[in-house]
């Protein structure tokens, strides 16, 4: 007993005698580690797919960590992703529609990770990836000259104006989503400058989708334009008037009802977050007790 009380003081001993604090900072962009379908792109003559992931952007980290000894250690960390435009439709067909309609990532997630040193200077790490905050955005810029296009009526002809108007509707719509657990993992290597502070750079992937559960429209505005940019009515539809279609607030679910005749019910889906992406950090040690 007494021998075995001795080894585990010993290991207590070992393992504090190495074992130190630190802080990191880093900053970087990402890119989609794997391109899914986001959008379209439609021309007068043909239709193009685009794809992408909510994950490509900047991003930014701030980590703490304890290293258990000269190997191993533990890491707890906080990020934060601006998210690139992904084009969710793009159209230009003159006189008949012009449609510039993104969305974005914004999102905050929670690392916490194992580290490995392979020496000195090289590490890695890897871990989980909670997103707890964010969202998605899309932002949508329409502009219309149809008011029943299957019958070809344009808003000139419904609204007896003069030829070449349309309607210009503008609207953010913030989609939310279930807390998602993925997983994330890093190599990197060190810059040391001094025995407490050092710089370093990473190759860093993330897997993470999340999924679907509510989403908002938060702005709205339609007005009716002429052809020489005069406004003939403006707020023709507003957040307190929405146009058929649309809905203030939608919910996501996993089943429908085929009798479903509530539109703000959808089904539900997954959005791609994952990716690669390139850090530069600096890293502050603290020193041994």
């Amino acid at each position: 007993m007494k021998k075995q009380l001795f080894l585990f003081v010993a290991l207590i001993i070992a393992t504090s005698a190495s074992a130190q604090f630190y802080v990191s900072a880093s900053g970087g962009y990402a890119i989609p580690s794997a391109g899914v379908l986001m959008g379209t792109k439609v021309t007068s003559d043909k239709t193009e797919n685009t794809y992408g992931s909510y994950g490509e952007g900047l991003n930014g980290q701030l980590r703490v960590g304890y290293t258990l000894n000269e190997t191993f250690g533990v890491e707890l960390g906080i990020g934060y992703l601006h998210g690139d435009d992904q084009i969710k439709s793009e159209v230009n067909i003159p006189n008949y529609r012009i449609t510039d309609a993104v969305a974005r990532g914004r999102a905050f997630g929670v690392l916490p990770q194992l580290t490995y040193k392979f020496n000195d200077k090289f590490y890695g790490r890897i871990g989980a990836l909670l997103k707890v905050g964010g969202k998605t955005e899309a932002v949508v810029d329409d502009i219309n000259y149809m008011y029943d296009a299957a019958n070809g009526i344009t808003i000139s002809q419904a609204l007896s104006l003069p030829t070449g108007a349309y309607t210009h509707t503008t609207y953010t719509e913030d989609y939310h989503g279930h807390l998602p657990l993925g997983i994330v993992a890093a190599m990197g290597y060190k810059f040391p400058i001094n025995d407490k502070i050092s710089f370093f750079t990473e190759l860093e992937y993330m897997g993470v989708s999340v999924k679907r559960k509510d989403s908002e429209i938060v702005e709205f505005n339609t007005d009716v334009v002429l052809a020489d940019g005069t406004v003939a009515v403006a707020g023709l539809y507003t957040l307190d008037n929405l146009p058929a279609g649309y809905y203030k607030e939608s919910t996501y679910v996993d089943e429908l009802s085929n009798s479903n005749t509530d539109g703000s019910k959808k089904l539900s889906e997954r959005v791609p977050y994952s990716s690669f992406g390139i850090n530069f950090g600096i890293t502050y040690t603290f020193s041994k007790k």
